[in-house]
C-alpha cells in the first residue's frame, strides 16, 4: 500500500507530483519549525537540525562541531549526567546524532506519549547546555573524540586517505580544507571558554530548524513547542558567505603508505554543489560506472581481473562536492594500470555518453533507493530540515527527485567531460614495507 505520506495529486495540477505534507512556522526568536503528522504508527521523532559544521570551525579549532556532538550529551542543570539517555530509553526511546561538514543534526525517536518529553528535553539543551559545561566534561569527551579519530582512521585500513584528502583537495582556509573529527593538536588546545563560545554563537534558535515527525496533534504540538522554545534568546550567529568552488585540487598525486595488504586507488574531482544542475547526473554517473555486476567499470576491472572492487559516489556538500572513484588492484597489477583504465572509460563515456538502457536502468535503480529510503519517518523528517536549509522550501522532495527523473543522457554524458585527468586527485595508498 502506498504510503498516505506520498500523494499523487493528479487531479490539482498546481499541487506536487510528490509531497510530503508538512506545517512550517516560526517563532519570534527564529526557530524555523516544521510539523509532519502522520498517524500510522504510534511513533514520533523530534529531528533538531542545526546549521553549523566543521565549515565553521575557526583556525587552530578543527574538530568542534563532532566535539560538541558528544558533548551534548553530558547533562545540563535539569538533567545531569547521563539524564538525557536514561529518561528516554527508559520510556521506550532512543537517540542519536551525526557531524558532517555542514551541519550538525540531533534525532529522538519515541512512542507518541513521550513527545512531550522529548521536545522538553532538546529544548532543555538549546536553553542550558552551556550554563552546564564543565572541564571535566569537555576533557572526558575530547579524549573520546581523539580515539574516535584513532579508531576511524588513523588505525582503519585506508583511513590515511580521508586524513590526506582535504588539504590535497582544498586551499588553505577553505572551509573544507580540514577533517570533521580535527586534528589531536586542536582538540588538545580547546579551552572551556572555546566550547562555550562555539555552543553560544551556533546553538541558537535562529541556526536552528525543528521537526516534529509522527503521531501527534498539530495544535497542541505547536503551543508546546512555542512554550518550551519560545522563550530561549535568539542570537546571533554570524554572515556566512559562500565560498569560492575550486575546480582543480590542490595536488594532482599524493602516493601514501599503509599498514594494508593491498594498495587501492582514490580518484576524485570537485563537483556541483547539492541540489545544484549537474548533481545528480554525477549520482547517475556512478551508477552506470560501478554500480552492479552491468556496470562500466565493474565489468572492465572487475570481470576483466584487474580488480578486486571498484565503486564510485557523488558525495554532495552545501557548497562544492566530490566526485570520487575508488578500486583495489588484484595481485599482480598496479593502482596505475587501474587509474588508466578509468581515465578510458570515463573518456568513452565523455565521447559517446551512456546508452538509453544503461541510463533507465541508473534512473529506476535511484527513485527505487529514493522511496524506500523516505519510507522511515526519520528519513523524512530529517529531509525537510535539509530541503529547508539548503533552499528554503521543506517540500523540495518533488523537486529532488524530478532532478533524476529528467536527466538526460546528453547531461550525464557532460557530467562525464567534466571529469579529466587534468581536474583530478589521483591518491594512491601502497603497504608499508614491512621492517625486518
Amino acid at each position: 500500500m502506498l504510503n498516505p505520506l506520498f500523494l499523487l495529486m493528479t487531479t490539482m495540477p498546481t499541487a506536487r507530483a510528490l509531497e510530503i505534507p508538512y506545517q512550517q512556522f516560526t517563532l519570534d526568536n527564529g526557530l524555523n519549525v516544521i510539523l509532519l503528522e502522520d498517524h500510522d504508527l504510534p511513533q514520533v521523532v523530534v529531528n533538531l537540525w542545526y546549521d553549523v559544521g566543521s565549515k565553521e570551525e575557526p583556525a587552530g579549532r578543527t574538530g568542534f562541531a563532532h566535539l560538541f556532538e558528544h558533548l551534548m550529551f553530558m547533562g545540563t542543570t535539569r538533567l545531569p549526567g547521563s539524564g538525557f539517555d536514561d529518561l528516554m530509553e527508559g520510556h521506550g526511546g532512543w537517540n542519536n546524532a551525526w557531524t558532517s561538514e555542514d551541519a550538525t543534526d540531533y534525532y529522538d525517536v519515541g512512542p507518541s506519549n513521550l513527545l512531550g518529553t522529548l521536545l522538553w528535553m532538546e529544548a532543555d539543551r538549546m536553553d542550558g547546555l552551556s550554563g552546564a559545561m564543565t572541564q571535566d566534561k569537555l576533557n572526558l569527551q575530547r579524549d573520546v573524540v581523539r580515539n574516535e579519530r584513532r579508531q576511524s582512521m588513523e588505525d582503519a585500513p585506508y583511513g590515511v586517505v580521508w586524513l590526506e584528502m582535504p588539504e590535497a583537495l582544498y586551499p588553505e582556509g577553505h572551509p573544507y580544507a580540514h577533517t570533521v573529527i580535527g586534528s589531536h593538536e586542536d582538540l588538545e588546545a580547546a579551552t572551556l571558554q572555546d566550547v562555550i563560545d562555539f555552543f553560544d554563537t551556533w546553538y541558537v534558535p535562529s541556526n536552528a530548524s525543528l521537526v516534529v515527525a509522527g503521531d501527534f496533534d498539530p495544535k497542541a504540538v505547536r503551543a508546546e513547542v512555542t512554550a518550551l522554545f519560545g522563550h530561549i534568546p535568539a542570537g546571533s550567529p554570524p554572515d556566512r558567505a559562500a565560498p569560492k568552488a575550486p575546480d582543480v585540487p590542490v595536488v594532482a598525486t599524493l602516493d601514501l603508505t599503509d599498514q594494508v595488504a593491498i594498495p587501492q586507488l582514490t580518484l576524485a574531482w570537485h563537483s556541483p554543489a547539492s541540489l545544484q544542475p549537474g548533481d545528480a547526473e554525477l549520482d547517475l554517473l556512478s551508477t552506470i560506472l560501478a554500480d552492479g555486476r552491468s556496470s562500466r567499470l565493474y565489468r572492465r576491472l572487475v570481470q576483466g581481473g584487474l580488480a578486486i572492487e571498484v565503486s564510485a559516489f557523488q558525495y554532495s556538500q552545501q557548497f562544492s562536492s566530490l566526485f570520487l572513484i575508488e578500486a583495489k588492484p588484484t595481485e599482480g597489477h598496479t593502482v596505475e594500470e587501474l587509474e588508466a583504465v578509468i581515465a578510458e572509460e570515463l573518456a568513452a563515456l565523455a565521447a559517446g555518453g551512456p546508452t538509453e538502457a544503461e541510463l533507465e536502468r541508473a534512473r529506476n535503480q535511484y527513485e527505487m533507493s529514493f522511496l524506500q529510503r523516505m519510507e522511515s519517518l526519520q528519513a523524512r523528517a530529517s529531509a525537510l530540515n535539509r530541503y529547508y536549509v539548503l533552499t528554503g522550501d521543506p517540500g523540495y522532495v518533488d523537486q529532488d527527485l524530478a532532478r533524476y527523473q529528467s536527466a538526460t543522457a546528453d547531461g550525464v554524458q557532460q557530467a562525464a567531460a567534466a571529469l579529466t585527468p587534468e581536474r583530478r586527485l589521483s591518491l594512491r595508498v601502497r603497504p608499508e614495507e614491512v621492517k625486518k
